[in-house]
């Protein structure tokens, strides 16, 4: 049976039943593949709605990114200026109506399955100079023009240490609607919801063909589902429909670690209100304490797809520049992930074919946007919304071969956003 990374989440994981891989020929109303937040969500929802559902997960719930995130429940899209660009008024207006929805989405799941996770509202991106700190007030001063800001908060560099007792910022933004949690619990939680509505979840059962046609087979080693509408939620691991989706995007590796427990007071002295952190670079660093008095930091992606051989070793130095306090912190885990980002950063959702749908891409805002898609696509399952289509009109680049020169250019073009955030552009 697949393990999941040996990380803080999965050492603070709640117990979780190990589910067989599926051994028979099915049927259900729909087949979903994948068991993180997209495929999970998709499963809840649907079963939500009625429909019978069996999801087949190659590894375990929450195996992938899901289970393994930096936690932050953040709101907004990944590549909302190339939306706009392209789609204009309508883009905007999608992304207006959306931005909070997943912490929406999230926080009704919760409360309606009683689904522990240790979610706590409260986030803040910070501002490294003064240009990220002029983008941060233009977004406040949007938010007051449109009646929309009584939950946010601008923070002048004077007031910063009431909230984090950093001296490299000058200054951030809070935002009282965003929020963190421990990811892997709250996938499970959804897993069991979905079990206790009907749906059906098989793990270690690896999907090795998809048969198209008025009933699409989905084959996995022992088994075979037969059903009406598929869903492929593979996200950055999965290398199924290669013709449809394949060179759209491209695999990122990034790093978390958590320090040994820190005290309660210490840990509160570091980030006073509990809020998830996050800088405005573009490849930035990310942080947050956890119900045990640590520091979850996460950061230092690596497009070229390489696996840091000591992954404290690499994050220390960014930690120590934030909070010199913890140079001599003891580090308890440390582990890697797989992020999947699309070369515009605009996450792909559509249908391949009648009754076959696809969500994935979302360059690091996985856990609030996974189950904004998941509800996006059950829509269109009703034959309702059409949030499904403004994704699928979206013009999006493809790589060809891209599993041999793709990530070299996207680690090319990443050396130059390091620039840029070097040079405070």
């Amino acid at each position: 049976m697949a393990a999941h990374a040996h990380s803080y989440y999965a050492a603070t994981a709640a117990p979780s039943p190990e589910r067989p891989p599926l051994a028979e020929q099915a049927e259900a109303d729909v087949c979903v593949i994948g068991g993180g937040f997209t495929g999970v969500a998709s499963a809840l929802t649907l079963a939500e709605r009625g429909r019978s559902v069996i999801l087949l997960e190659a590894r375990r719930i929450g195996w992938g990114a899901s289970g393994r995130n930096g936690g932050q429940v953040l709101p907004g899209w990944s590549g909302e200026g190339e939306l706009v660009k392209q789609l204009g008024a309508r883009g905007a207006e999608f992304l207006e109506r959306t931005r909070y929805a997943g912490n929406e989405i999230i926080e009704r799941t919760i409360a309606r399955y009683g689904i522990d996770c240790d979610y706590v509202r409260g986030a803040m991106t910070v501002a490294n100079n003064q240009r990220q700190f002029g983008a941060l007030s233009q977004e406040f001063a949007d938010a007051q023009k449109r009646g929309d800001s009584d939950h946010l908060t601008l923070v002048a560099a004077g007031d910063l240490r009431r909230h984090v007792a950093a001296d490299v910022y000058c200054g951030g933004l809070v935002d009282a609607r965003a929020g963190h949690c421990h990811p892997l619990n709250l996938v499970l939680g959804e897993a069991r919801a979905a079990e206790t509505l009907g749906a059906r979840i098989f793990e270690n059962a690896p999907v090795l063909e998809i048969i198209e046609g008025a009933q699409h087979a989905v084959r996995t080693e022992k088994g075979e589902v037969r059903a009406k509408t598929i869903i492929l939620a593979g996200n950055a691991y999965h290398r199924l429909a290669k013709k449809a989706l394949g060179g759209y995007m491209l695999p990122a590796q990034t790093f978390m670690m958590a320090t040994a427990p820190l005290g309660e007071a210490r840990a509160k002295a570091l980030i006073p209100n509990n809020l998830a952190v996050a800088d405005a670079n573009w490849v930035l660093d990310y942080f947050r304490r956890t119900p045990d008095h640590r520091i979850l930091f996460g950061g230092r992606c690596t497009y070229s797809n390489r696996v840091a051989a000591d992954i404290g070793a690499e994050l220390r130095p960014r930690l120590v520049r934030i909070f010199p306090d913890l140079a001599g912190a003891a580090i308890d885990y440390a582990w890697t992930g797989t992020i999947g980002i699309p070369l515009n950063r605009v996450p792909l959702i559509g249908e391949i074919a009648p009754g076959f749908f696809y969500a994935q891409g979302y360059s690091g805002h996985g856990v609030n946007c996974s189950h904004i898609a998941a509800e996006i696509i059950a829509d269109a399952i009703d034959l309702k919304g059409a949030d499904k289509n403004l994704f699928a009109t979206a013009r999006h680049f493809r790589i060809p071969a891209a599993g041999a020169i793709g990530n070299p250019m996207l680690a090319m073009g990443m050396t130059w956003f390091r620039i840029k955030d070097a040079l405070g552009i």
